[in-house]
């Protein structure tokens, strides 16, 4: 690594570290008393902070001249190909039948996505279901390239690849330190199935399409369940 590298890891711990200090907090000082602006706004700073750190680290990464296949920007082939194909299918349909089954109830059904803060969190409204999608989207590709792509990318040498990858691991997890104890698990379990997709296809874009496709559908698992948990049959 270059200095730019330590310079940029040490931009990635102060804004993650800003994230759970101080952004989260604020987050719910502010949903106290508007929780639809409370929601918009963290999400387009979640955004802000996640798009600043994969511009920066894409400048380093020009700047010194490196090739893209080193952070495993490449499209898997063969049996991989198809195998990452076949796991975001099969994700999909994961998502799909449930989501139809609950848009399809009449019966309003309470929110349980693991920690008390959740339900605030979740998009209540079309709008705020937009805004969420462009999260899911934006922490797919962004939360790949930094954990999965340039985490590991840093901390092989000094590590080996299954260190590195097992570090990263630990980072992202504690990245969701605001979900508590039961989000930090989750975390760490999904961040060890996308570490695997990644070392197994040899591409980051698997896991960035499987990633930004479990935030979506949980999303929309939460919308359908809060808009009949209020009784309505569209939130505008």
């Amino acid at each position: 690594m270059t200095q730019p590298d330590f310079l940029y890891l040490a931009l990635i711990a102060i804004l993650l570290l800003l994230d759970s200090f101080m952004l989260w907090p604020m987050f719910l000082r502010r949903s106290q008393s508007d929780p639809g602006r409370a929601r918009v706004w963290i999400w387009s700073a979640w955004m802000s902070m996640l798009w600043t750190l994969v511009a920066a680290g894409f400048a380093v990464w020009l700047l010194e001249a490196r090739t893209w296949g080193a952070l495993r920007f490449m499209t898997p082939h063969g049996w991989r190909l198809w195998g990452a194909i076949g796991l975001v299918l099969a994700l999909a349909i994961a998502y799909g039948r449930p989501i139809l089954r609950i848009a399809r109830s009449n019966r309003p059904k309470r929110v349980k996505l693991g920690n008390p803060h959740v339900e605030k969190l979740s998009p209540h409204t079309r709008f705020e279901l937009g805004w969420w999608v462009a999260l899911s989207l934006s922490a797919g590709f962004c939360e790949e390239f930094l954990f999965r792509g340039y985490l590991i990318w840093a901390f092989q040498p000094m590590l080996g690849l299954w260190g590195a990858a097992a570090f990263s691991v630990v980072v992202f997890a504690a990245a969701h330190a605001y979900q508590g104890i039961k989000g930090i698990l989750l975390a760490g379990i999904v961040g060890i199935l996308l570490t695997l997709v990644v070392l197994i296809s040899g591409s980051l874009y698997p896991a960035m399409a499987l990633h930004a496709l479990v935030d979506v559908g949980q999303g929309l698992m939460a919308w359908f369940v809060l808009r009949q948990a209020q009784g309505q049959s569209e939130i505008i």
